[in-house]
């Protein structure tokens, strides 16, 4: 056999009648680097990454040796990571693209050649986080939503289609076909990949980064991928390795199978509980032991894709036997089947491993229920059967001022009426006294009539379900809980049950397979029937594009202040994310959300409660529509083909008729438009110095907020839409754009003008600043006056004044959002100071030069007397910044007294100093760009 490079690593190896190149791991077993079978999978993949891509000067041998050092208790040493693709989804991928623009932009203004600037791995973009829910319930709600969505977004659509011509490694996926982590599952995903490189046909694993937190679901399919910022992920494009500290891996050893009644949704709810119990941020977790083989790959990619509701880098399974089954359901090539099983068993990547892990995890299928989780955090999940009380308490601890005193029994009677889901409350006793608890809690049981605009009459509750949507890839890229959600429709028809009127349904499949199997089935009928209409391919209610309530419904919630609920098949349910009208909301299998549907209402107790009457006028209660597990499996049998794959991907970058007539621009760089409220030239690389500017200790700084714990990417920079009282509307206004033309923040992401001006701005943060405020408010230091954030930043900016953010623990976490980062550096903030960050939050701040610093354990703004008031200085910044380096903060509050307090750099590579050095990775990839040639 001969070998060459690093190791001798690099040999031949022969698949059917090709020969192939690859970077053989056994090398360095041999060279004593380290015992294969005792490395996380996961832990091999990278390694193999290091290994192929040493050049001996970016990657080297001793990162190699790095990456082979794992141990359970794990070394501190980086690796620099490079993926073999990008995933890319539009709201996150249109800045990523102007991003590219203005490089090329900036590359010409310099006398360079703008090409130079040109992705050097493939990407993919794919459209699905614009349409939204705007109608429903009808047979064209589809077609409607479509037009509209080209109707607001077709200047965003045709700088996606300038790109995809600009760049020869840019492919773009059209609107309406399906959510970019299904699509990538069922059709974009290899496994391996067979690619050519200097004349030569190699083997590697298919890793990827992706601009959105949940890439993660590839791990289903055993591929390692996860969710960076776009700005990061912008560097991996331009050929940048992504450097990492060497992670901790959890084993999730599962046992038993799943019992009958619970499906893999709950299965991956109870896990998200578990998992941030034991603590997974910044680490990998792998899934192993006998419960996987009971799993389906579906099953599998379900629970992979809430990796980061877990706080995991990355959840994923092996790739086995039911993953090359997957792969021929899906419609992949025989002959790429066979090379993924004949690589990967060359490498000793295939099937079951025991390697050794940082920590082991315990979970036993068997002990999965039926649950929801909510109201506003995926890690808080509820059995079903403790729905009712649970949603009675959260109720009472919202309105307990505001109530007349009533006695303990009476309220513990109202709290448990008609759902006895624990052992401390039982049947009332018949013969007690009838001190009645209603009447006392009138407020909480208030009800509202409501008159629909088409004349049907509803009423209205604390815990009316106002939105029950099937949505997101979480879930619609499985056909175990799809189909039994059909199949659940179809009994609920044929026992003649419907949908109460204040109930906004819709079904948003994760890919036009899944429409495609619901009519092999005969089912999608009776989800119409319900209400549950195909309202798009993409991720709507899940990514905060729920659409309006109707009228009606919305002027009884502001009326009558009403918590009314939302329950959906997503993956997030953060405050004000889904609806801002809807305070309470809760993720639920695709069965359990036409399940609340059909109850109209959130406090009830589906195991002993009914859904409603039959036309018998007998009660029908969920056991009686409920599918069994066996009926669900013929299901898939029958009417899920791996031919309904290969004709709905047959065509899958052409697009529509739509996509077709989008007249784009063309030529290497961008035409901008000065006039655009769209798409517009961002300020970060025009008057741009070739020298870094570096670092330097921070001086009479101002705090712009102080915030508390687990303030999401959604508080800091939200995705749905604004009004013309907020900041980024008073500019639309300004520039001529009508209230009824915003759109969403989401779709104006390539417009930093809108953008900054979002920022902060979710009309649910609080900033403790002020009392009992919500919104983007904040006050001016040191004149004490209340404005809101965006204004004190220019009038900061202004008077020359540098600005910090403080805030608690779990700061950023949430979706993968660039803007949360780019707005944040956009209105002055040169460093946050918080007690914990979420990993993708943390790094796009590094990734635009704002320093994440943390308090030392046990501080907190609150604990060091601190209220905003106060003039800010980091020392230690002026002899340059180390990683991780120990800084320290002095705090002078008017009176002339000051505090002073260590905070820690969470800058933890090298690679990470020079790019806060450079002011974020893009100025250092621009840097580098330029003079070097």
């Amino acid at each position: 056999m001969t070998t060459s490079g690093p190791f001798g690593a690099i040999r031949n190896l022969d698949v059917g009648e090709e020969q192939y190149r690859i970077a053989d791991l056994h090398a360095l077993e041999a060279a004593g680097l380290c015992e294969l079978e005792r490395l996380p999978v996961s832990i091999r993949v990278l390694l193999e990454s290091v290994l192929r891509n040493v050049d001996g000067e970016t990657i080297t041998e001793d990162d190699v040796r790095n990456a082979a050092s794992w141990q359970p208790d794990v070394p501190d040493v980086e690796l620099p990571f490079t993926p073999s693709r990008v995933v890319l989804q539009d709201l996150t991928g249109v800045p990523a693209v102007v991003d590219l623009a203005a490089l090329r932009s900036a590359a010409q203004r310099k006398g360079m050649d703008p090409t130079l600037v040109e992705p050097e791995v493939p990407c993919d973009l794919v459209i699905d986080h614009s349409v939204q829910v705007d109608f429903f319930g009808t047979p064209e709600a589809y077609e409607q939503n479509v037009e509209l969505e080209y109707e607001r977004n077709g200047e965003r659509y045709r700088a996606l289609k300038w790109a995809q011509n600009a760049f020869e490694t840019f492919r773009v996926v059209p609107p309406g076909t399906g959510i970019v982590h299904q699509v990538n599952l069922e059709y974009l995903g290899q496994v391996v990949h067979a690619r050519e490189s200097d004349g030569e046909q190699w083997l590697l694993p298919d890793t990827l980064v992706g601009t959105d937190s949940h890439t993660p679901m590839i791990g289903g399919i055993g591929v390692v991928g996860w969710g960076v910022g776009g700005i990061e992920a912008e560097a991996a494009m331009l050929g940048q390795p992504i450097t990492m500290k060497l992670p901790e891996v959890v084993g999730v050893r599962l046992t038993g199978e799943l019992p009958e009644g619970a499906t893999a949704t709950d299965l991956v709810l109870h896990i998200t509980e578990r998992l941030r119990e034991v603590g997974v941020v910044d680490r990998f977790v792998e899934f192993f032991g006998p419960g996987v083989a009971n799993l389906t790959v579906p099953d599998r990619a379900t629970i992979a894709n809430m990796a980061p509701e877990q706080g995991s880098t990355i959840s994923m399974f092996p790739v086995d036997q039911a993953t090359l089954d997957y792969l021929a359901l899906t419609g992949r090539d025989p002959d790429h089947i066979e090379l993924v099983r004949e690589y990967l068993d060359a490498q000793g990547l295939f099937g079951e491993h025991d390697p050794e892990y940082t920590e082991t995890v315990e979970l036993d299928l068997s002990t999965v229920e039926p649950s929801l989780a909510g109201p506003k955090r995926p890690q808080d999940r509820v059995p079903m059967r403790k729905m009712r009380r649970h949603f009675r308490e959260l109720l009472h601890s919202e309105f307990e001022d505001e109530l007349p005193d009533i006695s303990d029994r009476a309220l513990t009677r109202w709290l448990g009426e008609g759902g006895f889901d624990d052992d401390e409350v039982q049947p009332p006793d018949e013969d007690a006294p009838t001190d009645h608890p209603e009447a006392p809690v009138d407020q909480l049981s208030k009800r509202v009539p409501v008159t629909m605009s088409d004349g049907r009459e509803t009423e209205l509750t604390h815990g009316s379900v106002v939105i029950s949507a099937i949505t997101s890839c979480t879930n619609t890229s499985n056909p175990s809980v799809m189909l039994a959600a059909g199949l659940l429709a179809r009994n609920a028809v044929e026992r003649g049950l419907t949908v109460p009127p204040h109930v906004k349904t819709s079904l948003a499949p994760g890919s036009r397979v899944v429409t495609a199997y619901l009519e092999e089935a005969g089912l999608l009928p009776y989800l119409e029937e319900l209400g549950y209409d195909v309202v798009g391919y993409g991720c709507t209610t899940c990514i905060g594009n729920a659409g309006p309530l109707p009228e009606p419904i919305e002027e009884a919630i502001d009326a009558e202040d009403l918590w009314t609920t939302s329950v959906l098949s997503g993956n997030r349910n953060f405050e004000a994310r889904i609806h801002p009208k809807i305070r309470a909301n809760y993720l639920a299998s695709p069965p359990l959300v036409v399940a609340y549907g059909l109850a109209g209402r959130m406090d009830i107790d589906l195991e002993r409660e009914p859904l409603g009457t039959d036309s018998e006028g007998e009660d029908v209660y969920l056991a009686d529509l409920w599918p069994d597990a066996d009926e669900v499996r013929q299901a898939i049998h029958d009417d899920v083909d791996p031919a309904m794959f290969v004709e709905k991907y047959a065509d899958v970058f052409e697009g529509d008729e739509r996509w077709a007539a989008l007249d784009a621009p063309t030529g290497d760089v961008y035409e901008w438009d000065g006039t655009s409220t769209y798409i517009r030239e961002p300020p970060f690389f025009q008057d741009f110095p070739l020298d870094e500017p570096g670092v330097a200790d921070i001086e009479g700084a101002r705090s712009l907020l102080l915030l508390g714990d687990t303030v999401t990417t959604d508080h800091i920079s939200p995705a749905g839409p604004f009004s013309s009282k907020q900041p980024a509307g008073q500019w639309l206004l300004d520039q001529g754009v009508p209230a009824h033309e915003f759109n969403t923040y989401g779709a104006r992401r390539g417009n930093h003008e809108v953008m900054m001006r979002g920022t902060f701005a979710n009309v649910r943060i609080e900033n403790e600043m002020l009392d009992d405020v919500e919104g983007g408010f904040t006050v001016h230091q040191p004149t004490g006056e209340e404005t809101t954030v965006f204004e004190a930043s220019r009038r900061y900016r202004d008077e020359g004044t540098p600005l910090v953010v403080l805030a608690g623990k779990e700061f950023g976490t949430g979706s993968s959002r660039d803007w949360a980062a780019k707005g944040t550096t956009l209105l002055g903030v040169r460093a946050t100071i918080a007690e914990s960050y979420e990993r993708i939050f943390r790094d796009n701040l590094v990734g635009m030069g704002v320093l994440p610093l943390q308090f030392e354990s046990g501080d907190s703004w609150q604990s060091l007397g601190l209220d905003g008031t106060e003039t800010f200085a980091i020392h230690g910044l002026d002899d340059g910044l180390q990683v991780n380096d120990e800084l320290t903060v002095v705090a002078e509050r008017d009176d002339g007294s000051s505090v002073e307090f260590p905070v820690t750099a969470q800058v933890s590579t090298p690679t990470a100093v020079t790019y806060v050095e450079h002011g974020g990775i893009l100025h250092a990839v621009l840097r580098r760009l330029l003079t070097s040639r």
